[in-house]
């Protein structure tokens, strides 16, 4: 098998549309198309075309819109996009981008009218942006000339830049007639929507596909293919069949199917971290987990390693906390080792049996991979050992959303416990959102309604960090919170794995969370 580290640009390649059962897209003979499962595995978000509201899928969205910032294709440097560059005060509360020339896919300049109005809007809680709670610490965004954008903070964010990163700036033009608390269901969407990257958006058939065609004066040169297409696939599986029947050029692949290319010459295959840890998730709003006895029973009932080894094949690290970096994770931490027995006596001191016994917990989850289901079982079974009686139930994500955000009279025993993932790197305040007491729906994504003092002081004290000596202690106080207080029970950190036609050139792929964005330059990408 041939694997390459996420560093290296791909030269490869791939074959024309064949024949499907779906309506197949229709150009001219001789357009050069790239066509690919861009939304399929867990960094993609189908049938999401508000940037606004991407828990994922940026992969593909960056395609056609883009941030002031973005990762470079490693993960580990922030570099300019909409913004050719940028300078932050001393006190880290003054961010000040200048911005490149650019016109939008109807002909309009981009201006930094266009980033304040992005701005303003998320800041808007009427918007339903996923993003106001991470921006909810500016406090003013100026556009002085059309060129420069000025952004303060009322307090110091060391994950600013990170979440810029994920913001895709809109047309002011296009959306300031629509009330922003009407913006999320508009049709503008997946209809007219108009951005500043390197193709332009043709089409969407419902369902089916997503047609973009080449911006012939982007500004970093035209693309150099005429259309790329992002397929819609149930699973990972059936995108792997269209891969292998050459429909498409490329899909994220599930770890035991990225085994099954191994010495095919056709395609390369693209392995690197998933930068999410994925985790139990106790919903504090439910009794049975106000107990850190109880969390502490599911670390010692699950047997992680035993599940890494065997499910993943040992491509994945064990979680203590939030994070498995050496730098941020600090010495002496429990490492809850498999301890059945540990677990029943933890359940018997707090009083298990009286408050739950065997009845049955509904365990959340938007995975629907064959690999997350097993694993689910593989929990569910070590879970049921020591009396516990949890019952997978899987959903879309849009139900998945739907459930866990919902504000008024929320059912919380639709969701008392959920397997899920989040972001925790390359910056480690990505995992902030989903645990500050500050990041509470609908603001933030606390979806657990986790409202620990200590674990919320860690967070803030290691974002407002200005001494850059200390940031990584500050991270290390986090980590070690987590650890004792069990605000999730951690499980682990996977690789991902992508595989490509090898006719492809130049294309970029990151297994990034969320999918990203990260420079992958989809201009450069050709086809032989």
């Amino acid at each position: 098998m041939h694997i390459r580290t996420i560093t290296q640009a791909l030269a490869i390649g791939g074959l024309l549309l064949g024949a499907t059962a779906l309506t197949t897209p229709a150009f001219a003979q001789d357009a050069k198309t790239i066509t690919g499962g861009f939304d399929v595995g867990p960094g993609g978000f189908p049938k999401n075309f508000n940037p606004l509201a991407a828990t994922g899928g940026f992969t593909w969205l960056n395609t056609y819109f883009e941030p002031l910032v973005i990762y470079n294709a490693e993960l580990n440097a922030i570099e300019g996009d909409l913004a050719t560059d940028y300078t932050v005060s001393d006190d880290m509360l003054t961010y000040t981008f200048n911005l490149a020339e650019e016109t939008w896919h109807d002909g309009e300049a981009f201006t930094s009218a266009d980033v304040k109005f992005t701005l303003d809007l998320i800041r808007d809680a009427a918007s339903g942006s996923v993003f106001t709670g991470r921006l909810g610490k500016i406090a003013n965004v100026e556009a002085p000339d059309d060129r420069t954008v000025v952004v303060t903070l009322s307090e110091a964010d060391g994950g600013l830049l990170s979440v810029l990163a994920q913001v895709m700036i809109l047309p002011e033009h296009a959306l300031a007639s629509i009330a922003p608390e009407s913006i999320a269901t508009s049709t503008w969407w997946s209809t007219t929507p108009i951005g500043t990257g390197p193709f332009k958006f043709t089409k969407y058939v419902t369902d089916q596909y997503v047609e973009l065609a080449a911006d012939e004066d982007y500004r970093r040169g035209a693309p150099k293919v005429d259309r790329l297409i992002n397929r819609y696939f149930e699973n990972p599986a059936a995108a792997v069949a269209a891969l292998r029947a050459g429909e498409i050029q490329f899909t994220y692949v599930e770890p035991e199917d990225a085994a099954t290319f191994a010495g095919n010459e056709a395609f390369t295959v693209i392995e690197g971290d998933s930068y999410v840890v994925n985790y139990i998730g106790f919903n504090q709003k439910v009794d049975l987990w106000k107990d850190v006895r109880v969390r502490q029973a599911f670390m010692y009932a699950i047997d992680r390693a035993a599940i890494v080894e065997s499910l993943y094949g040992g491509a994945a690290k064990l979680a203590n906390c939030g994070y498995v970096a050496p730098h941020l994770v600090p010495e002496g931490l429990n490492d809850y080792a498999y301890d059945p027995e540990k677990a029943k006596a933890l359940l018997d001191e707090a009083g298990w049996a009286d408050l739950n016994g065997d009845k049955p917990i509904t365990w959340l989850t938007y995975y629907g991979s064959p690999q997350a289901a097993n694993v689910m079982a593989a929990v569910q079974a070590m879970l049921a050992q020591v009396g516990v009686n949890v019952v997978p139930r899987v959903v879309d994500v849009p139900t998945y959303n739907g459930t866990v955000y919902q504000e008024n009279n929320p059912d919380w025993n639709e969701f008392p416990l959920i397997y899920a993932g989040l972001q925790n790197g390359p910056n480690p305040a990505g995992i902030n959102v989903g645990l500050n007491k500050s990041q509470l729906p609908p603001a933030g994504a606390n979806i657990m309604r986790i409202e620990f003092d200590d674990l919320s002081a860690a967070f803030d004290a290691a974002i407002g960090e200005t001494d850059a000596s200390q940031v990584d202690a500050r991270w290390q106080d986090v980590c070690k919170v987590m650890n004792e207080e069990l605000p999730w029970a951690t499980m682990w950190v996977a690789n991902r794995y992508g595989v490509a036609s090898a006719n492809l050139v130049d294309f970029v792929w990151t297994p990034a969370p969320a999918g990203g964005p990260f420079a992958a330059h989809p201009e450069l990408w050709d086809i032989k």
